[in-house]
């Protein structure tokens, strides 16, 4: 019962903090609500959870076939633990400097409903940030779960799903809020998703000198 209970949370957190990172498809989803309101927002957000869920499959199918090798858990421990001191500090960037919701062109009205998921579906889908973050950390965030287990794996999808939906519901919010709600906010999100990236570099980082140093 732990084990899945920490599966939940682990996913959770882990799709959290890529949520709160500030690209490219939250500052589509907050313009979109500054332009259109909550609903288009929100379809975009979940559109995007299409594209995070994608890639975490990909991730999860492929990491069981090859952590076993010796060079791919050094070259994932040391990459995956640069990428996410990378992150932290783009995000401590944004926290001292928070981006400007001024995105460039006239609000798209006449996209449908399944247009906003698509789009929303395709930007996570060709996000650099979220590409490059999978890439190098997915596979090392699941590495210490029991994923052969469908219980475990279910609870971890659950909890990854969980909170890409309510941070869908957040920032739709906040997008249609952020005119009234100033660059606090971009301040507060960018803030508590350089604390989570770090607490995973931390986690990764001593999870990697324990297992492939400490214990030779």
């Amino acid at each position: 019962m732990e084990s899945v209970l920490y599966a939940f949370v682990k996913g959770f957190l882990f799709s959290l903090a890529l949520c709160l990172d500030l690209g490219v498809v939250n500052i589509a989803i907050m313009k979109t609500g500054l332009d259109r309101g909550f609903g288009a927002s929100f379809r975009i957000g979940f559109g995007s959870c299409f594209g995070d869920a994608f890639y975490m499959a990909l991730a999860v199918l492929g990491w069981t076939a090859v952590f076993h090798y010796s060079a791919v858990r050094w070259i994932l421990w040391v990459g995956g633990t640069l990428v996410l001191l990378w992150l932290t500090k783009n995000m401590i960037r944004d926290t001292i400097r928070p981006k400007t919701l001024n995105g460039n062109g006239e609000a798209v009205t006449s996209r449908g409903g399944w247009g906003d998921v698509l789009v929303g579906a395709g930007m996570a889908l060709t996000s650099p940030t979220l590409i490059l973050s999978f890439a190098a950390i997915a596979g090392p965030v699941v590495a210490d779960l029991n994923i052969r287990d469908g219980a475990v794996l279910t609870a971890f999808v659950i909890g990854f799903v969980a909170a890409g939906l309510l941070w869908s519901v957040l920032i739709a919010w906040l997008g249609s809020h952020a005119a009234k709600l100033g660059q606090g906010v971009i301040r507060t999100m960018s803030l508590l998703s350089a604390v989570l990236f770090l607490a995973f570099a931390a986690k990764l980082f001593w999870d990697g000198l324990r297992d492939l140093v400490l214990s030779r």
